[in-house]
């Protein structure tokens, strides 16, 4: 990831009005900057969220509040909890989310 052209800015993820993306269980909403081809997001799932999809872009996340499980496609699992972080390269290993009690995530991809 090369950063360029992002001027110093300050979010206040308070006033990023949030949408809401379906799982195949529970609602994610996600709070959205763009500074160019970066996304950067705010993240919470409902409690027992279960993402729809298997996700093959790359991340870095944050695990700011709650639980969140991560399976990868090859059937391995992983428990984030409070203040742990994964990384994953785009079309490294697909993965999805689920959560029971809830989280909260920062993510750059």
């Amino acid at each position: 990831m090369q950063m360029t052209d992002i001027p110093f800015g300050i979010t206040d993820w308070s006033t990023i009005e949030p949408t809401e993306h379906k799982g195949e269980r529970g609602v994610a909403y996600w709070r959205t900057q763009n500074f160019g081809k970066i996304r950067v997001r705010f993240v919470e799932y409902t409690p027992g969220y279960l993402a729809d999809h298997w996700c093959a872009k790359g991340h870095i996340l944050l695990c700011t509040e709650g639980e969140l499980n991560t399976e990868l496609e090859d059937g391995r699992k992983f428990v984030l909890t409070t203040g742990m972080s994964y990384q994953v390269a785009d079309h490294a290993e697909s993965h999805r989310s689920s959560t029971a009690v809830g989280a909260k995530l920062f993510i750059v991809d």
